[in-house]
């Protein structure tokens, strides 16, 4: 039984594995129509979410089979007081594969250990967001070819910021990776993040200013100052609006960078940004489905 926890269960050639299978998909949709016909998805959202529980769904039905769940705790028996655990238990009984979300680090870590089908995490706290690592690595692979010798922004928050530590994490085992981090110093990456990129041997620096470092990147991944994870109104007030992406602020980016967002945005990118030929986050949010059609017909299959 095989589960996705966190991006580092997953070898690079198993990542590169699925990376040509959602290729495949992308390539011959009608050919992956039944692939998991009569098969159930069960998305446990014990927290908002929009394009990461759109995204599961439309993959699952887009490969023939189903969904049920819930979107909201409030809507569950977690209301009640239910455990993680016994609500596992219970939707293993319906289900043939889980996706999960849920507000506390490590609440997916306790659902795989009770589980008796694959479990995949769609978001614990400021963890992981392994999904997400695999839609831009889809993003990043198709942009240019290969994963190595890239030099990735990541800009924001970086602290909270679970999409940012998982991609950190994936972009470490990869040959020739520099990361450049960009953040307030009250938003910086934890000291794990910084320890896991030296102890991969891989380069880092880290700055104030965006514009400085802009004409070196690859890759600017943008992030937003995430309201939820603050417990201070005033802290979050004065750091939302750190960074502001414009069309001026792209004018000595390299003609092949692209900017990348998890989205939701709020005011981290102009919507002027969106016309940009270096804009891919609306191309990113598509390719979260076709890497999680692939995800799920992998997983299904071990199981």
């Amino acid at each position: 039984m095989r589960h996705l926890i966190e991006i580092q269960d997953l070898s690079p050639a198993e990542i590169a594995i699925l990376l040509q299978l959602a290729d495949e998909i992308i390539a011959r949709p009608a050919d992956f129509r039944d692939s998991a016909a009569r098969k159930k998805l069960a998305t446990l959202f014990y927290e908002p979410s929009t394009r990461t529980r759109l995204s599961f769904e439309a993959a699952m039905l887009d490969l023939g089979g189903h969904v049920l769940g819930f979107a909201d705790q409030g809507s569950s028996s977690a209301s009640k007081g239910e455990s993680v655990a016994d609500t596992i238990r219970m939707v293993q009984c319906y289900a043939d594969i889980i996706a999960m979300r849920h507000p506390k680090e490590g609440a997916p870590v306790v659902a795989a250990r009770h589980a008796s089908v694959p479990v995949i995490n769609a978001g614990d706290g400021g963890h992981n967001h392994p999904t997400q690592t695999l839609t831009d690595l889809t993003t990043i692979h198709r942009e240019f070819g290969h994963l190595d010798n890239l030099t990735i922004g990541l800009c924001g928050d970086l602290k909270f910021g679970r999409t940012v530590h998982s991609l950190a994490a994936a972009m470490c085992r990869y040959p020739g990776t520099h990361f450049v981090l960009i953040s307030p110093k009250e938003l910086c990456p934890p000291d794990y993040v910084t320890d896991m990129i030296c102890q991969s041997g891989r380069s880092y620096e880290q700055v104030r200013a965006m514009e400085e470092v802009i004409p070196e990147l690859d890759v600017l991944y943008m992030t937003r100052v995430q309201r939820e994870r603050f417990f201070n109104e005033a802290d979050y007030v004065r750091l939302k609006d750190s960074f502001i992406l414009d069309v001026p602020k792209l004018a000595a980016a390299k003609k092949e960078m692209i900017v990348m967002h998890p989205l939701p945005r709020v005011n981290e990118i102009s919507v002027t940004v969106d016309a940009d030929p270096h804009a891919r986050y609306f191309q990113q949010a598509l390719y979260g489905k076709f890497i999680r059609m692939a995800l799920i017909l992998w997983l299904l299959e071990g199981a």
